[in-house]
């Protein structure tokens, strides 16, 4: 197995990337799950609504690694209305994921 190189002062906290891969796993389980109906021929309609939940779910990593950055960034930035910018451009991602 190659090893993983570590990047000095990420983003990521340890506990943003235990819960990232932790999400990451359930999706790999997940999309093997889909795997086996698609082998096993099973309607489509179930087939596409766990494809839906699997997207839901990569959206929602994608809004947490957002996240983790915007809150590194804004914060390090130390701007008075930090927190402000953040929830803004926090609802603003996470709509344009809701309707991707």
């Amino acid at each position: 197995m190659a090893q993983i190189e570590t990047i000095p002062n990420t983003y990521l906290s340890d506990e943003a990337i235990r819960s990232l891969v932790n999400g990451l796993s359930r999706i790999e389980g997940h999309v093997r799950a889909v795997k086996r109906m698609v082998e096993e021929r099973r309607c489509c309609d179930e087939i596409l609504t766990q494809t839906a939940a699997v997207r839901s779910a990569l959206n929602s990593i994608a809004v947490k690694l957002v996240e983790e950055e915007l809150v590194a960034c804004l914060t390090s930035c130390s701007q008075p209305d930090t927190e402000q910018r953040m929830a803004q451009a926090m609802r603003a991602v996470s709509s344009m994921l809701k309707h991707g």
